[in-house]
């Protein structure tokens, strides 16, 4: 016979190759991890930079709009850099320097050394010419709309207008309960602001203070149309009226009117170039004394090579001792297998410690002696077989013989014994069929509902008059229940259940004696109880009632030895219907068999159809 590889070698290869697949998963994924982090903090940082940028150009390029210089711009600078944390620096187109946040501040040289600020300028802050990558919400023409110029309201209109939209946002809120606000537009002109399209029907009408332009404002814009005309009279295109929103009229055509959107926007400009501070160079870059740029993210293959190579030994280590622990118990579970395999079913394997080995020798140790126990059953079972076979067979044979030699006459009483004799191989053969059929799933079942009464009834009625012969009475009790008692189970089948039962009860009662039955509903389950006052079972011997040729009484005649199947017959077909069967019993008292079944409820609807009131049991 081949004998199988120790396991040792096998689980320690697996376990080597696992941990080994365990740990460079865990390295890899360690080293993604940590580069995805960095990468990702990273990034954040660039966006609070870019956030920060973008936050300066837009202070810085909202003074340049409404200043002709940057002689007072110091303050803003110095205060952008301590809230932002960047150095700042502003110089000319020449890189001559303006101003920093931080004194002294030097011009960013190409060819000088390290420097906290970049060597390229940020960006140019000109409120004429607005960068779209920094504000991508930028107008149009790319005048920042700060930059009004001579547009820009004088202190008596500026009262004046505030004045007017303070009414009309009053009148609003009064008569037509609107939430109107008085704020300045991106030009600084007081508007009356209102939620939604617009305000419903006339009331509350702009004054026309707010909708007209003021003076300063009609000036500012008659020196515009100006520049505009002039600017399409060399155009060859006719001349327009240009509104305070800087739309003109009438309108032309695309061709025409691409050409006056070029003359407003350079008009605009020739007008606010006077207005609007000059073009700056913008730096932002880290503080002076700060570390120069985070290092780019790279992976020291060498170092992660020492790490993996590091983390294998210890796991392989640490492997290998485990292993080596595993495979003692293993290995004597596996010479104890291969001892039982032999014959030897006495192999036991000792057991130490609560872990799962342990566990796994417990449990091998339990099947080991199922098994040895089976084993005798089997044995027993076969020399019951036999037994019961041949003894019947050779009293037929015999008389038969006889018969044949004309030593006995074959008259009604040897008639009457040769069936007795047959009707005994019938009943064992019969049995074995049926636990044959169980066994392989064949045992078929016509389930209905079965009335506990009448089953009872029926079960006394066909036992009576085998009880009253050995003088044992037959006792059905009555069911107190207000709903009836029902099973769903095969009514042949649960009478030959409950037969069985009270056939082993009345057989082990002796004369005088009292064998009981009775029933009830426990929760969703029909309880089948036959009690008898008969001899009782040893509590050793009552876990092996049910198996198979197994008996209390060895001996074997027709008044207390049985075939020895009934009991394996009933618990096989309790098992079928889904339920249980137990016994309990008490030597020189009595024993109690419980069949436990599904009650009525439990069946399909369809299969309740048509179902008969229960009537109440007798005695019998």
């Amino acid at each position: 016979m081949r004998r199988d590889a120790p396991p040792r070698r096998g689980l320690l290869l697996r376990l080597l190759a696992l941990s080994a697949l365990v740990s460079l998963c865990s390295i890899a994924a360690t080293a993604w991890l940590t580069a995805r982090t960095t990468t990702g903090v990273i990034t954040q940082e660039r966006r609070q930079v870019l956030a920060d940028q973008t936050r300066i150009y837009h202070e810085l390029l909202g003074y340049a709009a409404t200043h002709p210089d940057w002689s007072g711009a110091e303050p803003t600078v110095r205060q952008l850099a301590a809230d932002t944390g960047q150095h700042i620096l502003l110089t000319t187109p020449r890189f001559e320097p303006v101003f920093g946040s931080a004194p002294p501040a030097p011009a960013p040289d190409p060819a000088a050394g390290h420097t906290a600020l970049p060597r390229t300028p940020t960006t140019t802050v000109d409120p004429l010419s607005v960068d779209l990558a920094m504000l991508p919400d930028a107008p149009a023409d790319r005048i920042d709309a700060r930059a009004v110029g001579p547009f820009r309201l004088t202190a008596a209109e500026r009262a004046a207008m505030e004045e007017a939209a303070r009414n009309r946002a009053g009148c609003l809120r009064s008569e037509l309960g609107v939430e109107a606000t008085v704020v300045d537009d991106a030009a600084g002109r007081p508007v009356v602001s209102v939620p939604g399209a617009g305000v419903p029907g006339p009331r509350c009408a702009s004054p026309l203070v707010l909708d007209a332009p003021t003076r300063t404002e009609s000036s500012a814009l008659a020196d515009l149309t100006a520049l505009v005309n002039a600017c399409l009279e060399r155009q060859q295109v006719r001349p327009v009226t240009l509104s305070l929103a800087l739309r003109w009229s009438p309108p032309r055509d695309r061709e025409q009117e691409q050409v006056i959107s070029a003359c407003l926007a350079n008009s605009r400009r020739q007008q606010l170039v006077r207005y609007v501070a000059p073009p700056v160079l913008l730096f932002v870059g880290a503080p002076a004394g700060a570390e120069g740029p985070a290092p780019a993210l790279s992976l020291h293959h060498g170092r992660v090579a020492e790490v993996a190579a590091l983390v294998l030994a210890i796991t392989v280590a640490i492997t290998t001792t485990v292993v080596l622990r595993l495979s003692r118990p293993l290995n004597a579970l596996t010479r104890a297998a291969r001892r039982m395999t032999d014959g030897d079913l006495s192999a036991r394997v000792a057991t130490t410690g609560r872990d799962e080995i342990a566990g796994l020798a417990a449990a091998f140790n339990a099947m080991a002696e199922r098994r040895e126990q089976l084993e005798e059953l089997r044995r027993t079972m076969v020399g019951d077989i036999a037994h019961e076979l041949r003894t019947p067979l050779s009293n037929i044979r015999g008389w038969l013989e006889a018969v044949e030699d004309g030593i006995v006459t074959a008259d009604g009483a040897l008639t009457s014994s040769l069936l007795e004799e047959a009707l005994l191989l019938q009943h064992l053969i019969d049995d074995l069929r049926d636990l044959a059929a169980a066994d392989a799933g064949e045992l078929a079942l016509h389930r209905r509902p079965v009335d506990a009464g009448d089953l009872l009834a029926q079960v006394a009625t066909a036992h009576r008059a085998r009880a009253q012969a050995s003088g044992v009475t037959l006792v059905v009790e009555p069911i107190a229940a207000a709903a009836g008692c029902e099973a769903f189970a095969d009514p042949v089948r649960l009478r030959q259940m409950v037969g069985n039962l009270v056939a082993n009860a009345v057989r082990h009662t002796p004369a005088g004696g009292t064998v009981t039955l009775r029933a009830h509903l426990d929760a969703e389950a029909l309880l089948v109880e036959v009690a008898d006052t008969g001899t009782g079972i040893a509590a050793t011997d009552l876990p092996l009632v049910f198996e198979r040729f197994w008996r209390a009484d060895k001996s074997r005649n027709r008044q207390s030895g049985g075939s020895g199947l009934g009991l394996a017959i009933v618990r096989k077909l309790a098992e079928i219907h889904g339920g249980d069967v137990h016994a309990a019993s008490t030597p020189g008292t009595g024993s109690v068999f419980t069949v436990r079944l599904p009650v009525t409820a439990a069946a399909p609807p369809e299969a309740l159809s048509g179902r008969r009131r229960p009537r109440s049991a007798s005695t019998a």
